[in-house]
């Protein structure tokens, strides 16, 4: 990207995966049989294609906070629509810090001072590459880290979660993680 505001479909296309590990990752399990992670990261991908020239970022980086924002906004109308709890202000949280959460907890994984315009584009390539990496995991793996790395939560909850067993979720994270390892790697070889 060269230009403010000049974005492409195909630049939007490289982030289809993160924004679906990220929409995947703040819908709450009672609600994935009402709201699909992918139609909300299409209508994302979409809002983003039709409002492109509102894009005024240089890179990657700008372009994937700017595409977070869209996510952030499409979670909270879908969330919206449901109506179905009524308002509960003891059980509100913000969807800004979860959203924001995530984030700090996946640039923990690539812990890089991104300070210089190269390294803030490397660490959003990283970002795509990790995303594209967790989505070829197995289901369950991939819940599980998501669950537990990005969501921050703790073992017993997601082994709740998960219907399964906390032993099974710790294997579960040992080699899902063993697994995204190996995939990264492969990736920084090609």
């Amino acid at each position: 990207m060269s230009q403010p505001g000049e974005i492409n479909d195909q630049a939007l296309e490289r982030f289809r995966t993160y924004l679906h590990l990220l929409a995947r990752a703040h819908v709450h399990e009672r609600f994935r049989h009402r709201i699909d992670a992918s139609d909300v990261v299409q209508q994302t991908l979409l809002n983003a294609h039709a409002r492109r020239e509102q894009f005024r970022g240089r890179s990657d980086a700008e372009l994937a906070g700017w595409l977070r924002e869209i996510l952030k906004h499409n979670l909270a109308d879908a969330m919206r629509d449901l109506g179905r709890a009524k308002r509960d202000i003891a059980r509100e949280r913000s969807l800004d810090a979860e959203v924001e959460g995530s984030f700090s907890r996946v640039d923990g994984w690539l812990a890089v001072n991104a300070s210089s315009p190269s390294q803030h584009a490397q660490k959003a390539e990283e970002l795509l590459r990790l995303a594209d990496a967790l989505s070829q995991l197995p289901e369950p793996q991939r819940e599980a880290i998501v669950l537990h790395h990005l969501q921050g939560r703790p073992l017993a909850e997601v082994a709740q979660a998960l219907d399964r067993s906390t032993s099974a979720v710790a294997g579960l994270l040992h080699r899902g993680l063993k697994a995204l390892r190996t995939l990264l790697e492969a990736q920084s070889q090609e």
